[in-house]
């Protein structure tokens, strides 16, 4: 599998948890040049909703 954390010729979203019993890990870069990182299933959760609120596709309604 290649490579999917998000790279600023291809900005996006990337959530990994390899196990049941490992902490979810996040990262994200917009293509506006925002970025971020978080470990935790919680901090992850954030994460994501952030995204969606404030990039993503929040960036494609605009």
């Amino acid at each position: 599998m290649s490579d999917l954390t998000p790279t600023p010729d291809r900005p996006g979203l990337h959530i990994s948890k390899p196990s049941p019993n490992a902490p979810a890990q996040g990262s994200a870069l917009c293509h506006c040049g925002a970025s971020a990182t978080a470990t935790g299933d919680a901090q992850v959760l954030l994460l994501v909703q952030g995204w969606e609120a404030n990039h993503g596709s929040a960036h494609a309604e605009g």
